[in-house]
Formats: C-alpha cells, sequence, structure tokens
C-alpha cells in the first residue's frame, strides 16, 4: 500500500464497540480515525472507511449527514464496517450476517450514489445495553472479543492488499 493515507471515520457511541474494531483496522493500515464531525474535507484520502454501530437498522445517522455533504467521488475507494448488538448467541450467526447485510446495503447504496467504489464490509456483534437489556446485564456481553479483533485484522490486510 505504497503512501496511500487512509481515513477511518467512526461514530462509536455506547460501549466503543466500533472503535476498538476502528482502532485494529486503523493500526494496519496506518490510518487516521476521526469522528465525522471531526473532518471537513477528504480530498487528501486515498481511502475512507466508513464505521459505526448499527441503529435502527442503519449506521449512525453522523454517517449518512456526513456523506449527504460530500460532492461527489470519482471511484474513490471505501469499506464498511460497523458492530450491531443483535443477540448472535440466541438468533445464531447465519441471522447475524443476514441482518447486518441488510442494514450495511443502506451505506453501501449511499456510498455508490456519491461516487465510491466499495472494496470491503465487515460486520461484528458488540455488547448492548440499550433499553431494557441494560436490567439483565446486556447482550453480546465481552463482544468484540479476540476473535472478532482477530477478523478485524484480517479485514484491514484483506483491504491492503487490494493495492
Amino acid at each position: 500500500m505504497l503512501n496511500k493515507k487512509v481515513l477511518i471515520l467512526c461514530q462509536s457511541i455506547h460501549h466503543g464497540n466500533t472503535m476498538k474494531i476502528a482502532k485494529v483496522i486503523g493500526e494496519q493500515l496506518n490510518a487516521e480515525i476521526k469522528k465525522p464531525s471531526e473532518i471537513k474535507s477528504i480530498n487528501k484520502y486515498d481511502i475512507i472507511g466508513f464505521g459505526s454501530g448499527i441503529y435502527d437498522d442503519k449506521h449512525h445517522k453522523s454517517i449518512f449527514n456526513f456523506i449527504d455533504k460530500l460532492s461527489k467521488q470519482n471511484r474513490k475507494k471505501a469499506f464498511i464496517f460497523s458492530t450491531s448488538g443483535v443477540p448472535i448467541k440466541i438468533l445464531g450467526k447465519k441471522f447475524f450476517l443476514n441482518y447486518t447485510k441488510k442494514c450495511t446495503n443502506f451505506l453501501e447504496k449511499e456510498l455508490t450514489a456519491k461516487g465510491f467504489k466499495v472494496i470491503g464490509n465487515l460486520s461484528l456483534p458488540g455488547f448492548n445495553t440499550n433499553v431494557f437489556l441494560k436490567y439483565i446485564g446486556g447482550i453480546n456481553k465481552n463482544r468484540p472479543n479476540e476473535k472478532d479483533l482477530t477478523k478485524a485484522k484480517e479485514f484491514a490486510i484483506k483491504i491492503k492488499d487490494s493495492f
């Protein structure tokens, strides 16, 4: 990845689940990690990562608001990542993957419409104590775990190898 400048836009709210993933990916790609509110222009970057938790079946609204303000891109490379509090142990891995794929499609369509070329996507479980879950101690405890962080590292290596 010769002299490629990488930016990771990450909105991580409740437990820092998505930021944990962003840091692993960022380390592999030597990327800057910023919140969408901290960036005014993406012109100096070759690759942009967009990541957040999943809220009401989509990435965080700050990610979409940021994209809305961008000018049309000329196939600038982008990747997507997320964490989700969907109870993977209860509903199963297949449900989790189908659900997060559906959620990620919203963001991928927005990015494609803005002229980005999406080169990768990663969704991992995250600890969730939203609404009533706080009364039972939450779900997906200890997620993302070491295995999840290894998946994030492998994902970043694939992104790096695509150049």
